[in-house]
């Protein structure tokens, strides 16, 4: 299964619906939005594409009240998480949360096989060491609003634990 990963979306439901357009039209079947979305338009754009689109909220929180509402419609295919999520697709458990340092304190506890953040607007894929002896995954897939830094996502497979980080032109 491959999914898409982005995170600071800031508002910019363009940026958003485009990278996950993308991401879609490579294959991927789900996505996963690491925070800093601000406002449900921003995600409603993401409807006619039909993924599951799992949402956590970051820093820049926004109306959680229309984020639940949201989550809730019947024909949505937003998955409103709160604070971070605990995800499992393709057999893979993953975490997210918007925070980095939070991010690499879950994968040090080796309870994950991926750990999805964002907040620093830089994009990053990182193995780190964890205490059960192993490695977890850590991806950061920047800003794909493009603020400070390149409008950018990430493009997973789990089946193949592979990601790379995709700039949007």
């Amino acid at each position: 299964m491959k999914i898409c990963i982005v995170s600071d979306s800031h508002d910019r439901a363009d940026a958003l619906s485009a990278a996950v357009a993308h991401a879609q039209q490579d294959g991927a079947e789900a996505v996963i939005h690491c925070g800093d979305v601000i406002g449900t338009h921003t995600l409603r754009g993401l409807k006619p594409l039909g993924l599951p689109v799992h949402v956590i909220h970051g820093n820049n929180i926004g109306d959680t009240l229309a984020m639940a509402r949201l989550a809730a419609a019947p024909d949505s295919v937003i998955r409103y998480h709160g604070q971070d999520a605990r995800l499992e697709l393709a057999g893979r458990k993953i975490f997210a949360v918007h925070y980095p340092e939070y991010g690499a304190a879950m994968a040090a506890t080796g309870d994950w096989d991926l750990v999805c953040c964002g907040h620093s607007h830089k994009a990053e894929i990182t193995w780190l060491p964890n205490i059960k002896g192993g490695k977890t995954l850590l991806v950061n897939p920047g800003t794909v609003a493009g603020l400070s830094a390149p409008a950018t996502y990430i493009l997973g497979d789990l089946a193949t634990m592979t990601f790379a980080i995709h700039t949007l032109s």
